[in-house]
């Protein structure tokens, strides 16, 4: 039987730090950086980065739902980024910077809204989760330079004090459910 890879679409902050975390965990077969959730047919960073054309920076992940379920895809995205900041998060400010989750399918639907409720009852963050739970319609491919932007530029002073932190922060907590050649934060950081 063809083993059959499902898609999620997530937006939380910059797409440098979502990409570098989804790529480190077993199941994730790869992670794309692009634009979603807007009206601007293929947009380009020098467009979405001012937040004029209504897309978030966002990650496209294609994952094996046999060795990693959408609802720990959606755990660790909870995890990584703050959900309670509006069009935030550190200091990328701006809508291209706010948190979604887009939907493929009602299942999808389904887990991510439960899995927001369940976050919000169990009182994890003080102030109320902002994240928008939207239906995918497009997702445009970011500029080469941007693919596995942590890979090539690890010592880059953004990557250290604000990528490097969410790693070591996956490590600890999802240390099982991360790719062997990523288990060593020596090789990594």
């Amino acid at each position: 039987m063809k083993n059959e890879l499902e898609t999620a679409t997530l937006a939380g902050g910059c797409f440098w730090c979502t990409e570098a975390i989804f790529n480190m965990l077993r199941g994730v077969k790869s992670v794309l950086p692009g634009y979603a959730g807007g009206t601007i047919k293929n947009p380009f960073y020098q467009q979405v980065r001012w937040g004029d054309t209504g897309h978030a920076e966002s990650i496209q992940i294609l994952f094996d739902p046999k060795q990693i379920s959408f609802e720990k895809i959606l755990d660790v995205f909870w995890n990584i980024h703050d959900p309670t900041t509006l069009n935030q998060q550190g200091n990328d400010v701006g809508t291209q910077y706010r948190s979604v989750i887009f939907y493929h399918n009602n299942i999808q639907k389904m887990v991510a809204e439960k899995s927001k409720a369940e976050l919000e009852k169990s009182k994890q963050y003080k102030d109320p989760i902002v994240t928008e739970i939207t239906p995918f319609t497009d997702f445009y491919a970011a500029e080469d330079y941007h693919k596995n932007y942590f890979e090539r530029n690890s010592q880059d002073p953004y990557c250290n004090f604000v990528i490097g932190p969410k790693i070591k922060k996956v490590l600890d907590k999802y240390g099982n459910d991360v790719k062997e050649e990523y288990k060593n934060p020596e090789t990594i950081l």
